[in-house]
């Protein structure tokens, strides 16, 4: 299952069933699991784990040094989970010793081509980055985020789950979950209903969704005035906790 032409490291953990094309390098301290899938001229490198049934498409770099003049060789890690994919010229860098120590990465992701990942990102699942998507050190992505064609995030900025980052937008604050976001810098368009509706919310979930954005954003109410009627009406309405969970834990200030 390894091509003859590869070069896999002693002390690399693979798999009995990894499949390893020519010319992909595997470094000493990588651990790929179960039904993975390595295409050539890959590089794999670094403390970095793969979980179950992940792709890696030809010249994409996982596990590589992180890009921070302040990292100074130390063993830091990528932790990826399982069935994802990884196109063509991806860059996942691993954790920074000042940082988390480690890049996280979901389940069932998928990274387009020259997709980057940088230290200490926190990435859930079922996440979409199409081409040249870029996120800065420290981001955080939650579940089911789609950020189109040449987006961009700054350092720290976080992500709320389903969210959908319109192309070339830059996101320098945070954009809370069920938002769609465009412009540069990224202003709240509108909500997220039809990928909503494609994950199986209600139609009265998504009027509650609805409801809750033009509290936080079309009423002009103060932020603090918006969290106290969203955590009201989250009682009964479930779906908007994901709004006062998100802006209870935003650092960055939320998109206005």
């Amino acid at each position: 299952m390894i091509d003859p032409r590869a070069i896999v490291a002693p002390g690399a953990q693979l798999a009995d069933d990894v499949e390893v094309g020519a010319f992909s390098v595997i470094g000493p301290d990588v651990v790929i699991g179960p039904g993975c899938w390595i295409g050539p001229h890959a590089v794999i490198t670094g403390h970095t784990h793969l979980g179950v049934g992940n792709k890696v498409y030809q010249f994409a770099s996982i596990g590589e040094a992180p890009q921070d003049k302040k990292y100074a060789g130390e063993p830091t890690g990528l932790t990826i989970g399982d069935r994802n994919v990884f196109r063509e010229f991806c860059t996942m860098n691993r954790g920074t010793a000042h940082g988390h120590g480690v890049t996280r990465i979901g389940s069932d992701n998928l990274f387009m081509a020259y997709s980057h990942v940088a230290h200490d990102c926190v990435l859930g699942d079922k996440i979409v980055m199409a081409n040249c998507v870029s996120l800065a050190g420290h981001v955080e992505l939650g579940d089911w985020v789609i950020m189109s064609g040449y987006s961009a995030v700054h350092q720290f900025c976080k992500i709320g789950a389903h969210a959908f980052i319109a192309n070339n937008t830059a996101v320098t604050r945070d954009v809370p979950p069920y938002v769609m976001a465009v412009g540069q810098p990224a202003v709240p368009h509108s909500v997220n209903s039809e990928g909503l509706k494609r994950r199986g919310f209600t139609p009265e979930q998504i009027r509650h969704i609805r409801e809750g954005y033009k509290i936080l954003y079309r009423n002009e109410l103060p932020l603090a005035e918006a969290v106290k009627q969203l955590t009201e009406r989250a009682a009964q309405q479930s779906e908007l906790g994901a709004f006062v969970e998100f802006i209870g834990r935003s650092t960055r200030s939320l998109i206005r």
